[in-house]
């Protein structure tokens, strides 16, 4: 490629997509040119909204205007669409989860390794300027050798807020594959991969009744545990003990606490890019952390009153800047894969009662810097967007 801006199409032009055609324009190596969903009323109306083109999904596959396809689709469909796209000799990057089994994740890898063609996958929080900071200081022996650590993502649902929630209580989504990939990923970038894993599962309901407009009052199935308590075996010898559920209506647990030989640290919730980071020495006093000036820390979104920092699709942009520059990309192939067994290695284990070995690994993805994540963002200037 050239060092003009990465021309990217998406596939999918559901909710997840005006993050991806709202947030794009903040780095200037990408370039969205056509959006496209098997529904083509929804297509043309996120390319009326976003001033992109709408296309057929068979016509952005052959598109030769197009360089990178966002898999924007339902989770069901990440594999085959993702296929799709290589076969059609594309690079791809798809929205969490990569795959649904670890066989469709290794198919995918062969076909990435047959065709030359780059596969990244979200989520891409990790790179946030909170949680690169927590992993300086870790990499750092600021909290001396990690040994132990939990991570909790729990609340009442997704039914009282989205307007379709059916297919997050279906095989293939629940908390462990809908929220667990912000999760299992910081842990990973942080610490390193998994060596096996053990939980327990449950649901509280098999069906849930749909709080939110336009089909209040409808119930649909719950074919998914939407309670899990995990235990993660980290190769570098840390257990983590990794909560995740759907039927909790409050709780105070922090979002992920990592234990040190002389030392805690306190990060916030890895969903997003920013947040308060705390620490505790040998002293056991507890107390934020400076934050250290990284473009990814700075305010630039609303969410219920209260500013946060929100860069999703930088993982798109280092993938586009690495494919330029033939560097590997952060939101790394062998990652997602890695962390696809991960939770898939958590189901299993909540069905069989027994601990599960992980098959795969992965290399921890380079770290995102201050000068880093400026060199994606080069209009960002005093800490304010340009």
């Amino acid at each position: 490629m050239s060092d003009r801006p990465v021309n990217v199409g998406l596939i999918g032009c559901g909710n997840i997509s005006t993050t991806y055609l709202g947030f794009a324009p903040l780095f200037p190596g990408l370039r969205i040119v056509a959006v496209a969903d098997l529904a083509p009323a929804a297509a043309r109306k996120r390319a009326q909204e976003y001033s992109v083109e709408a296309r057929s999904v068979e016509t952005l596959l052959t598109s030769d205007d197009i360089d990178v396809i966002v898999n924007l689709t339902v989770p069901a469909a990440h594999y085959d669409v993702t296929h799709a796209i290589l076969s059609a000799g594309k690079h791809a990057y798809s929205e969490k989860p990569l795959a649904l089994t670890l066989e469709q994740a290794r198919s995918l890898v062969a076909l990435s390794e047959r065709t030359g063609l780059r596969i990244g996958s979200a989520p891409d929080t990790f790179l946030g300027g909170t949680h690169q900071q927590a992993r300086a200081l870790i990499d750092a022996g600021a909290i001396g050798r990690v040994v132990s650590g939990t991570a909790h993502v729990m609340s009442r649902g997704m039914e009282h807020w989205h307007p379709n929630p059916d297919f997050f209580f279906l095989p293939g989504a629940g908390p462990v594959l809908d929220l667990g990939p912000y999760y299992i990923t910081n842990l990973v970038q942080l610490l390193g991969p998994v060596t096996r894993v053990a939980a327990l599962t449950s649901a509280a309901h098999d069906r849930r009744t749909i709080l939110s407009e336009p089909r209040r009052g409808e119930t649909i199935p719950v074919e998914t545990p939407t309670t899990i308590h995990a235990l993660l075996e980290f190769e570098q010898g840390a257990t983590i003990t990794f909560s995740a559920s759907w039927d909790v209506m409050a709780h105070e647990h922090s979002p992920m606490e990592i234990y040190g030989t002389e030392g805690s640290l306190f990060l916030p919730d890895p969903n997003f890019f920013g947040g308060t980071l705390s620490r505790a020495g040998v002293d056991c006093d507890l107390h934020e952390v400076t934050m250290w000036d990284h473009l990814f820390l700075t305010p630039n979104f609303e969410l219920d009153t209260n500013p946060q920092a929100n860069y999703r699709t930088a993982g798109l942009a280092d993938m586009a800047a690495a494919i330029a520059a033939d560097r590997p990309h952060r939101c790394a192939l062998d990652m997602a894969v890695h962390v696809t067994e991960v939770m898939t290695g958590i189901l299993q284990s909540g069905e069989t009662g027994a601990f599960v070995a992980m098959t795969t690994s992965c290399n921890r993805p380079a770290p995102l810097g201050p000068e880093m994540a400026r060199g994606l963002m080069p209009e960002a200037r005093q800490g304010r967007l340009a």
